[in-house]
């Protein structure tokens, strides 16, 4: 923000004006306390508390302090009791020179809420310094012919006190010539004046040494001395008389060394030695004069830097002297005039370490700022950068508090680089500027955010327990403690999610881990929630979706479900020789727990009785015949169908197939001894129920079998064509009707026999035959072949 004027409404500037002080001075009712310059560090001054109505414990909570001018520490508070206490010994005359009254202002600044008191401090002056005379010694040239009556000045003596300790009178020694008269100036001091009593004579008494001394009005008085020395001179009857007896100049206090301030001139009507004017600068208004003179010319010109602030007048007399001692005085009234020297001061009074955020106007710094200039050149204007979430608001004359427009956010910001600019009116302009650094302390108004919604992991199974399966990760916007984030596992929404047992995470990083090995078959996919907590106060928290994927494993080995090998005894397949290439035979079915490439399934046919005769399909399992079977082809077949998936490693497993080879369907199939017995064996309790079964079955059996072979004994060449020996007569040939059995898709007519002695009573699959029906009986025979099959459990 620029500090020049500027009437654009975004300049946020402040001026004093003058009427505005004015007015704020009428209306600002200060408190004012009396005390003796010189009084010990310590003393007590007033109870400001309670002049100012305040309870001794709101200063210490509202964080009350003293502030002067310049920073300098005068006086203490004391919080507990409310008391102001000198911090010093104070010297009226360092602190104000010869400024009456001197009046210490100073204020009292409530920081919380922001408040103001002006009070000040006025020091009464005590007789602590003597007069002084500057020179040790004075000399006087005085004509014998001077009548009695005729006045003398005399150098005044320097008094530092003011008011009545000031000088009050001077006396010289005892003679019968001389006398001191003390009269006023315009200012108010006092100065000495020598008076001719008596006539002189030169030839009588040439010289006098007197005593002059300087009295002040305390209590007791003090006094300083200087010594008169008067010469009596031959006579010298015109005295030199100034142009002006008053001379008013005006100087800017930053001219330079050596400038003139003024040229002053005397004129003598004697001639020669008497009728010569020598000047001399006679009396001064300050111990160090910043002037010289010329003796000859009368030029005054200055020999030292002027200072405005400090002194804004000098009253210097000037004697202008002949040869022959005889003397006239003028004065020389010299106006310093201001000029803008002064840059602005800025002093901090209170300056907050830190600003919280979302916090509403808070006050970041109170300070105040001063210029020891006059006029448009003490105005001030104090501004900040236009670009800042902050207001400079005036609250008590020079007082400033330096507040935040609006909430800040510390994630937009974390700090502001201000600078404060203060210049005056004058001409040229003058500034300073005060750089601050405010710090936005975090609040907790951010929750964690993780950096997806939804997480998929994938984990493959029969992991190992322990196993890193991902991370899931969160940031928090807010800083320190109000930034830490912590992790956890929050309830599943499936309430038998066993979620405890698989899987815990890392509460400090996000790291997931899974907490035993997973099996794809049992749990293919799970779903987690994760949840992320700040540490700030009151805490803040946000969740994420895992997504678990448990990836398939080559674990299991195909499972054959037909034919089943479970140690029964075996499924034989039972092929005519009269079947065609590619005739189907059975189909190998199997399955694959596992999924994708490691359920796919190929088969292959390992090992065979006659190698070449039979086939696998190595997609779909189905065995088919190769060629045409022939007569020289073995009766029983045994293949090995090795069931491999696509795993890596591939796993597999392998089924062994029985195939028997028939010429027709009349023939009959016997299992094998050996599988019999070993299936007697396997299962006893299958025989027993078997043989009881036999047993119970045997009278009804032989009953039907009678009755069937009387009525059928026409048709018994053509059972016992089929090599089955039936005691008691022989079975039709259309007694079971069987469509679609099997593996075969054909439709067949079967005839049945029962094998004896076996002791398993099993009913086989012969060859089909095709027989011819007469007209003559087929409604009998058919019932007949109904009730047979029955009879034998067919369904």
């Amino acid at each position: 923000m620029e500090t020049a004027l500027t009437k654009t409404p975004q300049k946020r500037q402040v001026i004093f004006l003058a009427i505005l002080l004015l007015l704020w001075e009428a209306g600002s009712d200060a408190i004012r306390y009396s005390m003796s310059e010189e009084t010990e560090s310590g003393s007590f001054v007033a109870n400001l508390a309670k002049d100012l109505g305040l309870r001794v414990g709101e200063l210490t909570t509202r964080g009350a302090r003293i502030h002067y001018k310049g920073n300098r520490q005068l006086l203490q508070l004391d919080m507990e009791t409310g008391n102001l206490l000198l911090y010093e010994k104070l010297d009226r005359e360092v602190l104000c020179a010869a400024t009456d009254p001197c009046i210490l202002y100073f204020q009292l600044l409530l920081e919380n809420p922001v408040q103001f008191f002006q009070a000040d401090l006025q020091l009464t002056d005590i007789n602590d310094h003597s007069p002084e005379f500057l020179d040790k010694e004075m000399l006087l040239k005085i004509p014998e012919i001077v009548q009695p009556g005729t006045i003398f000045p005399l150098k005044i003596a320097q008094d530092l006190d003011i008011g009545i300790n000031t000088v009050q009178n001077y006396t010289i020694s005892s003679n019968s010539h001389f006398h001191v008269v003390t009269r006023n100036r315009g200012d108010g001091r006092k100065y000495p004046e020598l008076l001719l009593d008596k006539a002189l004579d030169r030839e009588e008494q040439s010289e006098f040494r007197l005593t002059l001394t300087a009295l002040d009005g305390g209590a007791p008085p003090r006094s300083g001395t200087t010594a008169v020395r008067i010469e009596v001179v031959d006579i010298n009857d015109n005295a030199p008389e100034f142009l002006q007896s008053l001379y008013e100049v005006q100087i800017p206090e930053n001219s330079p060394l050596n400038s003139l301030v003024v040229a002053v001139s005397a004129q003598d009507l004697d001639e020669g030695a008497y009728g010569n004017v020598v000047y001399t600068l006679f009396q001064g208004d300050e111990v160090t004069q910043p002037f010289v003179i010329d003796e000859i010319t009368g030029e005054i010109r200055l020999t030292k830097a002027l200072d405005f602030e400090a002194t804004r007048h000098y009253n210097v007399e000037i004697a202008g002297t002949d040869g022959g001692g005889l003397s006239g005085k003028c004065t020389v009234a010299i106006e310093v005039v201001d000029v803008n020297d002064n840059a602005p001061e800025l002093t901090m009074s209170t300056l907050a370490s830190s600003t919280p955020e979302n916090s509403p106007e808070t006050v970041v710094a109170v300070f105040s700022v001063s210029d020891p200039d006059s006029g448009d050149n003490g105005r001030m204007v104090c501004s900040i950068q236009n670009d800042l979430p902050f207001l400079l608001k005036p609250t008590f004359k020079n007082f400033y508090t330096l507040v935040t427009e609006r909430p800040l956010d510390r994630e937009s910001q974390a700090e502001y680089n201000i600078t404060i600019t203060v210049s005056d009116l004058g001409t040229p302009r003058l500034k300073t500027q005060h750089n601050i650094t405010v710090t936005v302390s975090d609040v907790n108004d951010n929750a964690p955010a993780f950096s997806q919604t939804t997480y998929t992991l994938r984990v493959r199974e029969n992991n190992s327990p322990a196993l890193h399966i991902g991370t899931v990760s969160a940031t928090d916007r807010d800083a320190g403690a109000n930034a830490q984030v912590t992790y956890s596992l929050l309830p599943p929404r499936d309430p038998h999610l066993p979620l405890a047992s698989l899987v815990s995470i890392n509460a400090d990083n996000g790291q997931l881990f899974a907490l035993r090995s997973l099996d794809y078959e049992a749990l293919q996919a799970f779903e987690v929630r994760v949840g992320a907590a700040d540490r700030g106060s009151p805490a803040l928290s946000s969740q994420a979706l895992v997504r678990v994927l448990v990836l398939d494993d080559n674990d299991n080995a195909p499972f054959v479900l037909y034919p089943l090998q479970n140690g029964s005894a075996p499924c034989t397949e039972l092929v005519p020789r009269a079947a065609e290439a590619g005739y189907l035979v059975t189909k190998v079915v199997a399955v694959d727990g596992d999924s994708g490439q490691n359920a796919w399934l190929s088969f292959q046919l390992l090992k065979a009785t006659e190698p070449g005769l039979f086939g696998v399909w190595a997609h779909n399992g189905e065995v088919r015949t190769a060629r045409l079977l022939s007569e020289r082809d073995a009766v029983r077949h045994r293949l090995l169908v090795l069931v491999k998936d696509n795993g890596e490693p591939p796993l597999s497993a392998s089924v062994t197939l029985h195939v028997l080879l028939v010429d027709g369907f009349s023939q009959p199939y016997l299992p094998l001894p050996d599988v019999a017995a070993a299936e007697a064996r396997a299962d006893p309790l299958t025989v027993y129920l078997v043989i009881a079964l036999a047993s119970v079955s045997s009278l009804f059996l032989c009953s039907a079998l009678a009755f069937v072979a009387v009525r059928l004994c026409r048709r018994s060449g053509a059972a016992s064509g089929g090599g089955c020996a039936v005691p008691e007569g022989h079975f039709p040939g259309h007694l079971v009707d069987v469509s679609g059995a099997g593996t075969l898709s054909q439709s067949y007519q079967y005839e049945v026999c029962l094998a004896g002695g076996t002791g398993t009573s099993e009913f086989k699959f012969l060859k089909p035959v095709i027989p011819k029906f007469s007209p003559h009986g087929a409604g009998e025979e058919i019932e007949e072949s109904t009730t047979f099959r029955n009879s034998f459990g067919f369904n």
